[in-house]
């Protein structure tokens, strides 16, 4: 069941001698993902995504996509409608639809298949620069993150979650953890670049689709975990003994 999201009305407290910022937490966090067609790999990021989301806060999260060069009303290929399902997700009623700087408004992570997509969303909005990453190099800032422990950035979170309750902490930890990620870049990087990108598998072999399964899976589990891990107790959660 989704969960209604109430306006807080709050300002998130920000730590002594900090200017208070303030954070919407009447709306979902809003994440893109993003490829060329948007007919194979960021539906599939963007349906799994939404599913495993949903699990860990519902009504927290609003999943999308859009691609710099889209097949723009198809519905997704069949085999990555397969892969959807085999993880649990629902490839139904997807259309492909052209990335657009109205589309990018408002966004609060931007997660692309390949280092050029990012580049093409920053040519569309350079504001977005902090918030922009491909999927993969993401997955590895948070893995990193959660080695080292993420206690001491959940402050504001915590914060927001006495003002305005586990919705209201839940938009205020993934609003900063951009910023928190992007500080952990330089021990996150692969050994080869190459190792960012996801495989287009459009008009290829079935093997080409197994290959982008492969590489997408594991950046979508760790974003999962991530997001698990630091999960505000719902209200559901607090009443059980």
């Amino acid at each position: 069941m989704r969960v209604k999201l109430k306006s807080t009305g709050r300002t998130a407290r920000a730590p002594a001698g900090k200017r208070q910022i303030p954070v919407d937490t009447s709306a979902p966090v809003r994440i893109l993902t993003v490829c060329t067609g948007n007919i194979c790999r960021s539906p599939v990021a963007e349906r799994l995504l939404q599913a495993g989301l949903n699990q860990v806060v519902p009504g927290g999260f609003e999943v999308s996509s859009a691609g710099t060069r889209a097949l723009v009303g198809e519905p997704m290929q069949p085999i990555s409608a397969d892969i959807v399902r085999t993880f649990g997700g629902d490839p139904d009623g997807f259309a492909a639809r052209q990335l657009t700087p109205r589309i990018l408004r408002g966004v609060d992570l931007v997660l692309t298949m390949t280092s050029g997509h990012r580049g093409e969303v920053l040519q569309l909005d350079a504001s977005l620069l902090k918030r922009t990453f491909t999927i993969r190099e993401f997955a590895r800032m948070l893995d990193v993150l959660d080695e080292r422990g993420t206690g001491a950035s959940r402050t504001a979170a915590e914060d927001a979650s006495d003002d305005g309750g586990w919705l209201a902490a839940n938009a205020v930890f993934w609003r900063g953890l951009p910023a928190r990620a992007a500080g952990v870049r330089h021990l996150a990087l692969p050994p080869d670049a190459a190792d960012n990108d996801i495989v287009d598998p459009y008009r290829r072999a079935p093997e080409v689709y197994r290959q982008m399964e492969d590489q997408l899976a594991p950046a979508i589990v760790s974003i999962l975990r991530h997001a698990r891990l630091n999960a505000a107790a719902s209200p559901d959660a607090a009443a059980q003994p």
